[in-house]
């Protein structure tokens, strides 16, 4: 068996309210510019392989009110990250330990993923990594999928892929992966035995 991991909600607490709730005055308004301004689609596109000079001017153009904010998000991004899921460490240390092979397929942006290895040293254990922006393409697309196959020599159903959104989820299992949809990271120990 071996081990196809995400990062963001499987061994990284990310989420921009933690820094932008010390920005915004109100909930309302850090709603607003999180939810229709710097929001997932277009974050997504960022991890996609768009440059973020480009993100960023095109919305600032969009939003000219929001301007300080927007320039602020990507050099911020680290202070998004409120910290690592011990618990998956944990069972990445157990996994190696153990000779089982272990990999990540994440979608991130290629620029803001610079230096994570010397951030987070954990990240060097795994035996490879698909970083979406550094291929140009990202989850649920099926093409990200059979990359990940195609590098590491996975076998889908011998392999268990383990992410927090269902839509990648259901796509994985489309090419036979056995998986973990991880609701609660404090899950990952006890699901992850399954396979063992």
């Amino acid at each position: 068996m071996k081990f196809l991991f995400d990062l963001g909600g499987v061994f990284f607490d990310w989420n921009p309210k933690y820094f932008f709730n010390k920005i915004f005055d109100s909930d309302k308004e850090l709603n607003f510019f999180l939810n229709e301004i710097c929001n997932d689609d277009w974050n997504k596109q960022q991890d996609c392989g768009r440059l973020i000079s480009d993100a960023v001017e095109e919305l600032v153009k969009k939003f000219p009110k929001y301007i300080s904010q927007i320039e602020l998000y990507y050099p911020n991004h680290r202070k998004m990250i409120k910290g690592v899921f011990n618990e998956s460490v944990r069972v990445l240390n157990k996994l190696k330990s153990q000779n089982f092979y272990c990999y990540v397929l994440s979608n991130w942006s290629a620029e803001t993923f610079i230096g994570m290895e010397n951030d987070y040293p954990f990240l060097n254990q795994f035996d490879g990594l698909v970083i979406s922006g550094e291929e140009k393409m990202v989850k649920p697309q099926k093409e990200i999928y059979q990359l990940a196959i195609d590098r590491f020599n996975l076998i889908p159903n011998e392999t268990v892929f383990i992410d927090d959104r269902l839509e990648n989820i259901s796509a994985s299992i489309d090419f036979g992966f056995q998986t973990i949809h991880l609701k609660h990271p404090n899950e990952i120990e006890k699901e992850i035995n399954k396979f063992l």
